[in-house]
């Protein structure tokens, strides 16, 4: 039986509950890196939570090989996204960067966060995109889908025994490229929160306040333009 104990960096005062079963969520994200589902879908997120919905995000790795920031500082960043977009709960799964591979070990972390936040909802990255982790975290999370629903695979969390569980719909979420959408949400009064969280990660994404002498690299989404 894994006993997998996450990263669990942000946990809004409603959401204090320890128990393995957590509290039942509207809507859970899971993301490759730090700053993913921000990016994606922060105004989707934003939405919901102002609808009084239940959110949670999973970020499987700490970004740790992204040229800029550090798994330190990407970590405070995703904190205090989590509080722009008053979501209820963010984990980290301390999946390795650039190395989202199936094995059992990984399929459990998902597991054990499945079966915890028991969403009614799921969403993950494309099975096709430029980032090969947001690939792979979605054959990860199939895998997962699946062996969350079976009484055999046995998790614990906090030293109790996890029910089985798969959440009721699955979305795979726009990253890099264009795909035709199945789902819609009207955004345009939450679009300013998800540039807030976006803005949150000042190591990753080009912000006003960004010092003039940063002197680390640029990457395809730090430049001006890329906002």
């Amino acid at each position: 039986m894994t006993h997998f104990v996450p990263d669990i960096q942000y946990r809004s005062d409603d959401s204090s509950s320890q128990s393995s079963y957590g509290q039942t969520f509207d809507a859970l994200w899971i993301a490759a890196h730090p700053d993913d589902a921000e990016l994606t879908c922060g105004g989707s997120i934003a939405a919901m939570v102002q609808e009084g919905k239940r959110v949670a995000i999973v970020d499987c790795t700490r970004g740790e090989l992204g040229s800029r920031g550090t798994p330190e500082t990407r970590r405070e960043e995703a904190i205090a996204a989590s509080k722009v977009l008053g979501i209820g709960e963010r984990w980290n799964l301390g999946i390795p960067d650039g190395d989202v591979t199936i094995t059992p070990d990984h399929i459990q972390r998902i597991v054990v966060a499945l079966r915890y936040f028991r969403p009614t909802l799921l969403l993950f990255p494309p099975n096709f995109d430029r980032h090969i982790d947001h690939e792979d975290v979605h054959r990860l999370v199939r895998k997962a889908h699946f062996a969350s629903g079976l009484r055999k695979i046995e998790t614990m969390f906090h030293g109790e025994a996890q029910a089985p569980f798969r959440p009721k719909r699955m979305f795979a979420y726009m990253q890099t490229y264009t795909i035709p959408a199945d789902l819609y949400i009207d955004t345009s009064t939450t679009f300013e929160y998800k540039l807030r969280a976006m803005r949150a990660y000042s190591t990753q994404f080009h912000t006003e306040q960004k010092h003039i002498d940063d002197q680390e690299p640029q990457t395809f989404i730090s430049r001006p333009e890329f906002v």
